[in-house]
């Protein structure tokens, strides 16, 4: 059987963190959870507000980039009694998905997304969306947290006026966690990154930018340590960062990154 052989792994998703741990440990690895984000639901009355102007605008496209900020849109709908409507709204326009639990999340609505992604990414989204007609559109888009400046600047390109809707955004991580991360990965005290989630790639070199670290933390991922992503996505924000060594499994799954990992590590 394939083992990690007392391999370090920084898990740095704080979500099913004990499950991965368990995994890697049963694998014959050492985990260390290392939370690289923190996420938020905004206040109820605000999502109150997008909910009702979801139903109540004009909208000719809804795009949808993430399942749980799908489900937090239609869950609030629900309980302010609007959750009918809501779906009524999506049936009444054209609705395009990003990533395989955008789409999962939809069909539990009884959606079928008219574009979806080609690869799991919001480029792959935008190069399907060239397909489309925009021009004049009204556009209600579900954000994730982070910026889309990419999809951003498409629909402002193709003509289209849009709304972004936030239904979540991510707080930083803690600072003495970080620390304690990065200290690691420059003095080689982890083998692999393990990144669950765009954001994180995002604070780990925010925070080593803002200590002089950078460069180390860079050149360690170059080197020694390698960063596990949980797929396409997570890759794009690691790549954009400056980190180019990636492990990326076939099947986009939090379990299927660790036993990418294994694999990568037995063929060394």
């Amino acid at each position: 059987m394939k083992r990690l052989n007392g391999k370090t792994v920084a898990l740095c998703g704080q979500r099913k963190s004990e499950e991965l741990s368990k995994l890697i440990e049963n694998l014959g690895g050492v985990a260390l959870v290392r939370p690289a984000q923190g996420t938020v639901f905004l206040d109820e009355a605000i999502v109150e507000g997008e909910i009702k102007a979801l139903v109540e605008g004009s909208f000719e496209w809804f795009i949808f980039t993430t399942g749980i900020g799908t489900d937090k849109l239609y869950q609030t709908a629900v309980n302010m009694g609007l959750g009918e409507r809501f779906i009524d709204a999506l049936k009444n326009a054209k609705v395009a998905a990003r990533g395989y639990k955008t789409v999962n999340m939809l069909k539990k609505l009884g959606i079928a997304p008219d574009v979806r992604d080609d690869d799991g990414s919001t480029a792959g989204l935008i190069r399907q969306l060239k397909n489309v007609q925009l021009y004049g559109c009204h556009v209600a888009l579900q954000l994730h947290g982070d910026p889309a400046p990419a999809l951003l600047a498409f629909l402002e390109e193709q003509g289209a006026s849009y709304k972004e809707i936030l239904p979540y955004r991510h707080t930083p991580p803690n600072q003495e966690v970080m620390k304690q991360l990065v200290d690691e990965i420059v003095n080689g005290k982890v083998d692999a990154v393990n990144f669950t989630s765009t954001p994180q790639a995002r604070f780990l070199m925010a925070y080593a930018k803002d200590q002089g670290l950078e460069e180390k933390v860079l050149h360690a991922f170059s080197t020694n340590v390698i960063a596990v992503s949980v797929g396409k996505v997570t890759a794009q924000a690691l790549r954009e960062v400056g980190i180019e060594r990636i492990v990326i499994p076939e099947e986009e799954r939090m379990g299927s990154a660790i036993i990418a990992l294994v694999h990568y590590f037995q063929e060394k």
